[in-house]
């Protein structure tokens, strides 16, 4: 991630501000970053965060003292305490830099164990809670297995929040929308990335961008079936390789994007005019059938979509195996 100082933004010209401006009118902008000192530059509704983030920031000077004084105040903790206390820490940072909402996520490597999900949630709600920020302000993030759908299901209920992350399938948005999860966030630049793959040689990169773009048409669909529905599940699109990307997908609920591209974004006039991608009103005049599926149908669509049992499973594999990076720099914070 590119580190972006707002001095970079701020110096720039009113007309060079109009594009990330003009997004900001169709769509709620969401920064995704754990590097909380970027975030005046962009002004962003909310902002989402997860391991590989907040292991990223950890790493840089400028937030070190944070993991040490969270480790000197959690002493003969375990461990997964003092993982969580640190990401709630990021987590109020955050949200006295922004009005809206953060997500913390819940340890990729429960993805497969409801209860256990479910327990460590409602930890983290508490850590927040005991810092007096209220539960409308934050989300809890959880894969979007079918174990994770049902600890959400489950969360909701009780008046948790939540956001269903690493959701490549249009299966995988509707087990969201009738658990009623809050938001849903499904990820754009690693479809891209799996088709690119697969394709080859024969991938041509103009005739796959904009509205073709395979992560962008997964969005598309799923913010249509939920309008056109009434699902009040949030959607907002993530994981992007562009700006490109970006711009194809305005209107919908909410997106959220890193600061390299909100810099590039805010460096871009506004010309053409920006229009909105997604509407309501498309959504409503489109022909969709209403899908309800059970743990058996779940599986089985998950496992007829090759590209999302693949990536689905890489990002959980991705982001434990960061959570572990994280609880290594944790342990030599030990023994110092």
């Amino acid at each position: 991630m590119t580190s972006v100082s707002p001095n970079t933004v701020s110096n720039t010209s009113p007309l060079a501000l109009q594009q990330l401006v003009a997004l900001k009118q169709f769509t709620t902008v969401v920064a995704d970053t754990g590097d909380f000192k970027q975030l005046s530059a962009f002004q962003p509704q909310d902002a989402t965060t997860n391991p590989s983030l907040i292991l990223k920031a950890v790493q840089k000077p400028d937030y070190l003292p944070l993991l040490e004084q969270t480790v000197s105040e959690s002493k003969g903790q375990p461990m997964d305490i003092i993982v969580d206390r640190l990401l709630v820490r990021f987590g109020r940072e955050i949200l006295s830099l922004i009005p809206g909402r953060v997500s913390t996520e819940v340890d990729a490597r429960l993805s497969f164990d409801t209860a256990a999900t479910v327990a460590r949630a409602r930890y983290i709600m508490g850590l927040y809670e005991a810092a007096g920020v209220p539960r409308e302000r934050v989300l809890i993030k959880i894969a979007a297995t079918w174990e994770g759908i049902q600890a959400a299901a489950e969360l909701e209920r009780s008046g948790i929040r939540t956001n269903l992350t690493l959701l490549f399938s249009f299966a995988q948005a509707v087990a969201c929308g009738e658990a009623k999860v809050q938001l849903i966030s499904p990820f754009v630049g690693r479809i891209y990335d799996w088709y690119k793959k697969t394709a080859g040689a024969a991938w041509v990169e103009a005739d796959q961008s904009g509205a073709n773009d395979p992560g962008v048409r997964s969005v598309t669909q799923i913010y249509n079936y939920y309008k056109h529905f009434d699902i009040a599940t949030e959607v907002m699109g993530a994981s992007f390789r562009n700006v490109g990307q970006i711009l194809a997908l305005a209107g919908c609920d909410l997106l959220t994007i890193s600061p390299d591209l909100l810099a590039q974004l805010a460096d871009t006039p506004n010309q053409p005019a920006l229009k909105p991608a997604l509407t309501l009103a498309a959504a409503k005049a489109g022909a969709f059938e209403r899908l309800h599926l059970n743990e058996a149908a779940f599986r089985f669509a998950l496992n007829e979509d090759a590209m999302a049992t693949e990536k689905l499973a890489e990002g959980i594999r991705a982001f434990a195996a960061d959570a572990i990076k994280l609880e290594k720099l944790i342990l030599d914070a030990q023994k110092k």
